[in-house]
């Protein structure tokens, strides 16, 4: 029964994620463009949450060979033939879906119409997302893949390095590249508007990745050593963030510093039950510091990666499991294995950015040649919140204003 209600209680709290990162995503973006930044996460909970429950769930695991491309998703449309506790794991597995999509909203803000990104949450969800979760958790062949090369380790990710962060930092890559630079893009259009609710979104983050990380443990052994990490790897990204920031611009800043709290958390996400504490610590120092640099890429590749997916998840992410070839519990290179487990590894990392990058391109592509993906220029400099949603983030109440005579 304990168990039972530790599931409950982490799917509460990854669900409770994704209106975290509407909150962090808003405040990042301009105030004329906030409702919409917003609606994009909630969009993305309420398609992708009813799509795992039609499919998503049945394709996310798989039942033969382990080449497959997915579970059969009329196997329990529905999930008719479920019952009982199963449907809490059903559930649990249902809110990573929804955080992985909603990630990816990020990169394409300021610019996305509603529409068009809600057929591509839909399309990016059943083609991606869940069979990835199938070839990482769902008995594919990733999971598999020590066994296929002739007895090496098996692949680690405990929570979703790949099948969550580097999933998403590669499809936002794919999109933002599909859609173009915003009008203006410089490093000036990158300032946030609220910081404050960014650090709220990022606090709830935090709070709900307790349950991201250690919904799945197995003892409470191994729960404990899942929550002290996760405390752990983002405690010291903070550190390595803003040591870099005062570095290269004179000044520590609190965006600085949650965006650190992010990037460790990210890359922790994957190790988070096959590292000890102190390489946890090495390895957020080290999240919080690259992601810090990484985030300026877009500017020297010219790219428009409008609120950091790629230098934060797919950085982050990619950093988190290829860390755990070197100092992975008993298998990594350092401690007590061999190479073995930074092949497989690499082979993982490189598998899933491929092919989510390319999926989201050719998904993105379609839709900007047929339907259009991004607003009008004017709309943009303008703000969209108005335009796409017919409502403002910050409507001034008039009243209690004295008239002109």
């Amino acid at each position: 029964m304990d168990t039972v209600v530790w599931v409950l209680i982490s799917t509460a709290l990854v669900l409770l994620m994704t209106p975290g990162l509407a909150f962090f995503y808003g405040g990042l973006v301009k105030e004329k463009s906030v409702v919409s930044m917003m609606m994009m996460s909630f969009g993305a909970l309420g398609l992708v949450a009813v799509l795992w429950i039609l499919i998503g769930a049945n394709m996310s695991s798989i039942d033969g060979s382990i080449w497959s491309f997915s579970g059969n998703p009329f196997s329990n449309f529905g999930q008719e033939g479920v019952a009982g506790v199963d449907l809490l794991s059903v559930a649990f597995g249902g809110t990573f879906a929804i955080i992985t999509t909603a990630l990816i909203s990020g990169a394409i803000a300021d610019r996305a119409r509603f529409g068009p990104w809600m057929i591509y949450t839909g399309v990016w969800a059943t083609l991606v997302y869940f069979p990835v979760a199938a070839w990482v958790w769902g008995g594919g062949w990733i999971q598999n893949l020590g066994d296929s090369l002739g007895g090496l380790p098996a692949v680690i990710d405990f929570a979703g390095g790949t099948a969550v962060h580097i999933n998403a930092g590669a499809a936002a890559l794919g999109l933002a590249l599909v859609l173009g630079k915003r009008v203006g893009f410089n490093k000036d259009i990158t300032q946030p508007h609220n910081v404050p609710l960014v650090l709220i979104g990022a606090a709830l983050l935090w709070f709900g990745w307790f349950g991201f990380n250690a919904g799945a443990a197995g003892t409470p052994d191994e729960a404990g050593l899942i929550v002290f990490n996760t405390l752990a790897a983002p405690a010291a990204a903070i550190l390595g963030w803003i040591v870099v920031e005062k570095l290269r611009t004179g000044k520590a800043t609190a965006v600085g510093a949650v965006s650190g709290v992010v990037a460790g958390l990210v890359a922790i996400t994957p190790a988070c039950a096959n590292l000890t504490p102190g390489w946890a610590l090495l390895l957020g120092l080290i999240a919080g510091a690259v992601c810090a640099l990484a985030i300026e890429l877009k500017f020297n590749l010219g790219f428009d990666d409008s609120l950091d997916v790629v230098g934060l998840h797919l950085v982050a992410g990619i950093i988190g499991t290829l860390y755990l070839g070197l100092f992975a519990t008993d298998t990594g290179l350092f401690v007590g294995g061999d190479a073995g487990q930074l092949v497989v590894q690499t082979i993982s990392v490189l598998a899933v950015a491929i092919f989510s990058f390319a999926a989201s391109w050719l998904i993105g592509t379609a839709i900007q040649k047929t339907i259009g993906f991004r607003v009008t220029s004017e709309e943009e400099i303008a703000g969209i919140d108005l335009a796409v949603h017919g409502e403002s983030g910050y409507a001034m109440s008039s009243r209690g204003t004295v008239p002109a005579e």
